[in-house]
């Protein structure tokens, strides 16, 4: 079995990027359908631009297959009928009889450059009426890195110092904070994430994967997936 995450978040939030450093590559993702191979992201990247791109394709990288990724292609956007496929391939992929067919994570990314609008009206109806089951949701905070700036920004308007030390520890406080106000506003919902995680490193987005699911087969499914990360291969089996 493969270990199968639909992939959610608006256009710029770094979906790719994560994908190809959890996979250890700089490829570009296959796209598969139905039918088998259709090209890379690459070559489909005026369909996806328009819109054609199906969120039923698989994303795979060819240098560790056991992961396949699905894209929530757009609904973000706001277009009903694009919600409701993504609705209906939520609830099918979640509870689906075919073992091979099921989504086993979803990895919900909001950047931090979106930071004035982190909910807007397409995650509060992912959030209020997409039951995702077992399968868990986490919030990932991804392009922490921008705050770098805001950081600088903030002590030179103060007429602080601005060094290394001080800027690092004004972004950790702007990342809480943003973190804190995300959580009181997701939380509301019917269907919460089941976690936050600031994307910070792979081996902690794995980690936080591993401890949402609730099925040890699943867990291990994960771990099995991990050529590089041996650290949480040799941490599961501690724990068990």
């Amino acid at each position: 079995h493969r270990f199968r995450i639909l992939v959610m978040g608006r256009a710029n939030a770094g979906k790719t990027t994560i994908l190809q450093r959890v996979c250890n590559t700089t490829d570009e993702p296959e796209i598969f359908n139905g039918k088998g191979f259709v090209g890379t992201i690459m070559q489909h990247v005026d369909c996806v631009q328009r819109g054609y791109h199906d969120i039923e394709d698989e994303l795979v990288f060819r240098n560790n297959p056991r992961f396949v990724f699905h894209d929530s292609c757009g609904f973000e956007a706001g277009s009903k009928q694009q919600f409701d496929v993504m609705k209906k391939f939520v609830m099918d992929r979640a509870r689906t009889p075919k073992l091979n067919q099921r989504i086993h994570a979803i990895w919900f990314c909001i950047a931090m450059t979106d930071i004035h609008r982190m909910v807007t009206a397409a995650e509060k109806k992912f959030f209020q009426e997409c039951d995702t089951g077992h399968v868990p949701v986490i919030v990932l905070l991804t392009k922490a890195d921008t705050l770098e700036l805001e950081a600088i920004e903030q002590l030179e308007d103060q007429e602080l110092t601005v060094d290394s030390t001080s800027v690092a520890a004004l972004e950790e406080k702007i990342l809480d904070s943003n973190m804190a106000k995300l959580k009181d506003w997701l939380n509301e919902f019917k269907f919460a994430p089941q976690d936050y995680l600031p994307l910070r490193d792979c081996a902690s987005l794995l980690k936080c994967t591993t401890n949402a699911l609730t099925e040890e087969r699943l867990q291990q499914l994960l771990i099995s997936t991990q050529q590089t990360n041996l650290g949480l291969y040799i941490e599961f089996a501690i724990l068990k």
